[in-house]
């Protein structure tokens, strides 16, 4: 394994702690992180989330991640012990999503090969 994905490991735990008990932002409410994804120079960070809302709940929920930024970087250089603590981009994660667009489609396909299977 690699040093940037250890340290995105690494990091989503740590995101992930601190948004559950220190940020108070009203904006974020409920977000998982599914994985962060760093560069290999370790500057950078690509934080994505899920979230149950949708449209203009989603960016506001971004919004206040955004805003958050500062507090969770000076928060991770006092947990980790770290060279550089990267600057943090939040994204929304849309692989589950698409994940569960295309098991409809399979399932939809399915369901009409049986369909067509038994008028035969």
């Amino acid at each position: 394994m690699s040093r940037s994905a250890r340290v995105g490991d690494l990091l989503v735990e740590e995101l992930s702690d601190l948004l559950l008990r220190d940020v108070r932002d009203p904006r974020i409410g409920f977000v998982t992180i599914t994985a962060v994804e760093v560069s290999d120079d370790l500057r950078h960070a690509r934080v994505y989330v899920v979230t149950h809302e949708t449209g203009d709940g989603q960016k506001r929920i971004l919004e206040g991640l955004q805003s958050a930024r500062g507090y969770l970087r000076a928060a991770l250089g006092r947990r980790l012990h770290l060279r550089y603590i990267p600057e943090l981009t939040f994204c929304i994660d849309e692989s589950l999503e698409r994940g569960l667009r295309i098991d409809e489609i399979l399932k939809s396909l399915e369901t009409g090969e049986k369909s067509d299977g038994e008028g035969s």
